[in-house]
C-alpha cells in the first residue's frame, strides 16, 4: 500500500514540474512576444497558443490592451496630423495681411506730416509687425518639418566654404546687431555629410540665437572632424537650461525672454535630426554652447 501511495505522490510530483515546466515556457515565450511587438511601435498582437485557459486569459487580456494602445496611438496621431495643419494654414494666412499691414506703415513712416513722436510709434508697429512675420515663419517651416518623413539626400559638402559664404551673406547683420564675431576656421578644408540647405537654416538660426540672446560677441568655430560650434556669453544669473534648450516653446528663464516664439533652437534640432547628425548644448562658466556633430 505504501508503495502504491509513493508512487501516487512521485507521478503528482512529476505532473506538476511538467506543468511548471510549460508554464514557465509559455511566460517566456509571452515575454518574446510582447518584445517583438514593442519593436513594432504595437502595432501586431501577441501570437500565441497556450495550453493553460488562465494564462489564455491574461494573453488576451495584453492583446486586448495592445489594441486600446494601438487605437489611441492612431487618434493622437490624426490630432497631431490636424494640429500640424491648422497651425501651417494659419500661419500661411497670416503672412499676407502682415505684409500688407507693414508696407502700409512704411509708406505712412514716409509722409511728411508726421511729427517725432507719431513717427516713433510707427517704427515701433513696423518693428512688432516683423516680429510677428518671423514668428509666422517659424511656425509654418516647424509644420512642415514634422509632417514631412521622407528621408534626406545626404551628400558630401564642403563645409569650409559654406560656412564661409553664411559668414559674407550675414556680414550686415552681425555688424548691425553690434557683435564682435571670432570665426574659427581649420587648416584644413572639411567636408561633412549633409544638406546643404538645411545646414544654411540651422546656421541662420544659431546665429539668430546669438543676436537674440548673446552680451556682444559670439564665437562660431568649425573643428577639423566635422564639428560646428557657436558659443556666445550670456549674462550673470542668465545661462539656460541646455536640458531643455531645444524643446519646442522653451522660454524657461530671462536668458530667453525675448521676442519670437522660442522655436529656433526646436527647428535646428528637427533639421539636424533629418540629416542623422547630433545637436546638444553645454554651458562653461557664463558662455553658452551650442555644438553640431555632422557625418563625415
Amino acid at each position: 500500500m505504501w508503495a502504491v501511495i509513493a508512487l501516487l505522490l512521485a507521478v503528482t510530483v512529476i505532473i506538476l514540474l511538467v506543468y511548471i515546466f510549460n508554464m514557465k515556457k509559455q511566460l517566456r515565450t509571452i515575454s518574446s512576444e510582447l518584445d517583438k511587438t514593442a519593436e513594432n511601435g504595437y502595432d501586431r498582437l501577441v501570437r500565441i497558443s497556450l495550453f493553460d485557459e488562465d494564462v489564455n486569459e491574461v494573453a488576451s487580456a495584453v492583446n486586448r490592451e495592445i489594441t486600446h494602445r494601438k487605437q489611441l496611438k492612431m487618434e493622437l496621431q490624426r490630432t497631431e496630423e490636424s494640429l500640424r495643419s491648422a497651425v501651417s494654414d494659419i500661419a500661411h494666412d497670416l503672412r499676407t495681411p502682415l505684409s500688407v499691414v507693414k508696407g502700409d506703415l512704411q509708406l505712412i513712416a514716409r509722409s511728411d506730416t508726421l511729427d517725432a513722436d507719431s513717427r516713433h510709434y510707427v517704427d515701433i508697429c513696423i518693428a512688432k509687425t516683423d516680429e510677428m512675420k518671423a514668428m509666422s515663419d517659424s511656425f509654418f517651416e516647424l509644420a512642415v518639418l514634422e509632417s514631412d518623413t521622407s528621408l534626406v539626400e545626404l551628400k558630401k559638402i564642403n563645409m569650409t566654404n559654406l560656412l564661409m559664404q553664411f559668414i559674407a551673406e550675414n556680414e550686415g547683420l552681425i555688424r548691425l546687431s553690434g557683435l564682435e564675431p571670432d570665426i574659427v576656421l581649420p587648416p584644413k578644408t572639411v567636408f561633412v555629410m549633409g544638406d546643404e540647405q538645411f545646414i544654411m537654416r540651422i546656421l541662420g538660426n544659431l546665429l539668430g540665437n546669438v543676436v537674440k540672446y548673446s552680451c556682444g560677441s559670439f564665437r562660431l568655430e568649425l573643428c577639423i572632424d566635422g564639428r560646428l560650434i557657436m558659443a556666445n556669453p550670456v549674462p550673470d544669473g542668465q545661462v539656460p537650461d541646455t536640458e531643455q534648450l531645444f524643446e519646442r516653446m522653451y522660454r524657461g528663464n530671462s536668458a530667453r525672454q525675448g521676442s519670437g516664439a522660442g522655436l529656433g533652437l526646436h527647428i535646428v534640432k528637427l533639421l539636424a535630426d533629418k540629416m542623422q547628425a547630433k545637436v546638444y548644448g553645454e554651458t562653461v562658466e557664463n558662455e553658452l554652447r551650442i555644438m553640431l556633430e555632422m557625418k563625415q
